[in-house]
């Protein structure tokens, strides 16, 4: 149970606040704060890391039975049985993310400062800004599920604003709302998920439903963990509900890192393992959850690896690592902390190379085709220098984040289930393929840019988020790799087993093999000259992940043509059977009305005859009644 906040830990709602309060300053403000605004968007940010890493040392001095603390804020809703209350639970998961969100944030919105320099909407960018992780802490250190949802749809919206930031881009508009109408099916999930709550516990609490879990049907709890599940895939880009995430990349690049390092994607993770509870106690949600995530990490890794543009294949490296996080979190107890690992040192070195993939075009006036890359280390070190390091620990070479965060997926994964293992390392193996054929087609082989191109390096203000975080890509990993265990446990569930560094089981041998061959066959396939065409005729494999395993096309028909005839068909039953019913009625009851209407013509000889008429029926009924 969590105990009642006390001292510091009652201004935790400060983390929430400021962005708040920035965000309205800057929309409120308008043209008056574009001088100044951008800085005050990221002190916002700042302000709101200083609270989260006070709290964080205050509960490193906590005994860990006494870490969680509920923070009350005001009486939200309360009708009949149903008491609801917009307080904050701060403890080891959520004051994990709010670090998460808020550091790496903050990072994000110093590059970005640099990155929108000459944007003239630069003061409304921080806005939103600041509205998204405002909105991303809610999620996160929210104590019930209602509240979650708004933060939640609080994401839904920045996230729409922001994409499509450039609207004046007519792509930027479609991606955008893309990625809002394909949330909005997942957030059905979500809503579902609120309602059982509501039906079997009474209560969307997370420690009320905790405890009464236990009292609900197999059956019941396997599809509450099925909506959740259905709300974790579109919010975190997982198949099938992952067409919008490619889009996305329409967005200013600084939205790119936050979305895919820090906030909107790693939202599904976190209800998943917010609620291992449920899952614990449901084998086949448990399954699908595995199933779903061990397809994405393949799905992504097939993605990125036929892309050209840099953020796409960026972009689907992101599906595929959150792939392996949905894996671990849907294994149980024992996967929960290592999905949080994995899921934490992934916003390290995927906001580095989505910072560095914004270096680089910020270099090549935008461009952001590969194909028009090449030999980029010799102009540009320091953005070369710290992706390289991103790339080192998101295919897992030791001792980079990426090889203890996740090997210890890919160890359980084998324990669930070998092909589940098997599955797990052959998507490692894609992924240094793919990462290394990125690497080779930008920083390697001769230079490809056109005359008037003239890449240059970032400035300071771009380049020294990445060094930080190219330091935390490379040291994370060490450093957490047994600590982070013990620290969530309780939240988790999970029962840690130290591990040390050079200890390594043999499914971490073999994944290194498969991932040293990865980085063999895209060194030896792209080291030679890039052509700037795409060939005529295609390797349908090739053709299927260059058109995003075809999820439009599905979608397309589908969802929009065949879901457009079966709304034809729902409208036709509906005016038929239900509107038709329905007139039926009134018509019967207007005809009845009108006949009844007759009889009431003023004539007191009418009415006489009417009397007689009743008074004659009365008595029939009467004579016959005794004579029966």
């Amino acid at each position: 149970m969590p105990v009642e906040a006390t001292g510091l830990f009652s201004y935790a709602w400060l983390m929430i606040a400021i962005p708040i309060l920035v965000s309205a300053i800057l929309l409120l403000g308008g043209k008056a704060s574009n001088a100044w605004g951008h800085w005050l968007g990221v002190l916002g940010a700042l302000g709101s890391f200083a609270v989260a890493l006070t709290l964080w040392i205050q509960m490193l001095g906590v005994a860990a039975p006494d870490r969680a603390v509920h923070v009350p804020v005001f009486e939200w809703i309360k009708v009949g049985g149903l008491d609801l209350r917009a307080d904050l639970l701060v403890d080891q998961l959520s004051i994990l993310f709010a670090l998460l969100v808020t550091g790496v944030g903050s990072l994000i919105f110093i590059y970005a400062v640099g990155y929108m320099a000459h944007d003239p909407n630069r003061r409304r960018f921080f806005a939103f800004l600041n509205l998204f992780i405002a909105a991303m802490l809610t999620l996160v250190l929210a104590d019930n599920y209602l509240l979650l949802f708004f933060g939640w749809e609080g994401v839904g919206l920045a996230s729409y604003l922001l994409i499509g930031f450039w609207q004046d881009r007519h792509s930027a508009a479609l991606a955008a709302k893309k990625a809002f109408v394909v949330n909005r099916i997942g957030d059905l999930g979500l809503l579902a998920g609120l309602f059982t709550m509501v039906g079997l516990f009474g209560s969307v609490n997370f420690t009320e439903v905790n405890q009464a879990v236990a009292s609900a049907s197999p059956a019941w709890l396997t599809a509450l963990g099925l909506f959740l599940l259905l709300a974790a895939c579109g919010k975190s880009a997982q198949v099938p509900l992952q067409s919008w995430l490619l889009d996305a990349m329409e967005g200013p690049t600084p939205v790119s890192a936050l979305i895919h390092a820090a906030t909107m994607v790693t939202a599904g993770v976190y209800l998943v393992v917010r609620s291992h509870a449920i899952y614990e106690l449901t084998a086949a949600a448990s399954l699908a959850v595995c199933i779903v995530g061990v397809v994405t990490l393949i799905a992504g890794a097939w993605i990125g690896s036929t892309k050209d543009d840099i953020k796409k294949v960026l972009a689907g490296s992101t599906m595929s690592q959150i792939g392996y996080m949905m894996l671990a979190a849907g294994i149980g107890p024992a996967g929960g902390a290592f999905a949080i690992f994995h899921l934490f040192t992934h916003g390290f070195f995927k906001a580095n190379m989505f910072l560095g993939a914004g270096s680089i075009m910020h270099a090549m006036d935008d461009d952001t085709d590969m194909r028009h890359f090449g030999a980029l280390r010799k102009v540009m070190p320091w953005t070369f220098a710290t992706f390289a390091i991103g790339y080192l620990a998101i295919i897992g070479i030791p001792p980079f984040a990426g090889f203890y965060s996740k090997d210890h997926i890919v160890v359980a994964a084998w324990e669930r289930g070998w092909y589940f293992g098997v599955l797990a390392i052959l998507g490692a193996g894609i992924t240094a393929f793919y990462m290394t054929r990125l690497m080779m087609m930008t920083f390697f082989g001769q230079k490809r840019w056109a005359d008037g191109v003239h890449p240059h390096e970032s400035p300071k203000i771009m380049v020294g988020p990445l060094v930080v975080l190219a330091l935390g890509a490379a040291v994370l990993g060490m450093i957490l790799n047994n600590a982070i265990q013990h620290w969530l446990a309780p939240p988790t569930g999970g029962h840690p087993h130290d591990t040390p560094l050079w200890e390594v089981p043999w499914q971490g041998w073999v994944t290194l093999a498969v991932v040293v061959a990865g980085v063999a066959i895209g060194y030896l396939l792209y080291r030679r000259e890039i052509s700037f065409e795409q060939p005529r005729t295609q390797n349908p494999i090739v053709f299927i992940g260059r058109n995003d395993l075809l999820a439009d096309q599905f979608n397309d028909v589908v969802f929009v043509r065949g879901g457009g005839k079966a709304a034809g068909a729902v409208a036709t039953i509906d005016d038929v059977l239900v509107d038709g019913g329905v007139r039926s009625a009134a018509t019967l009851a207007t005809g009845i009305g009108g006949a009844l209407g007759k009889l009431e013509n003023g004539y007191s000889r009418s009415y006489g005859l009417t009397m007689v008429i009743g008074v004659v029926v009365v008595g029939a009924v009467l004579i016959l009644g005794r004579l029966a």
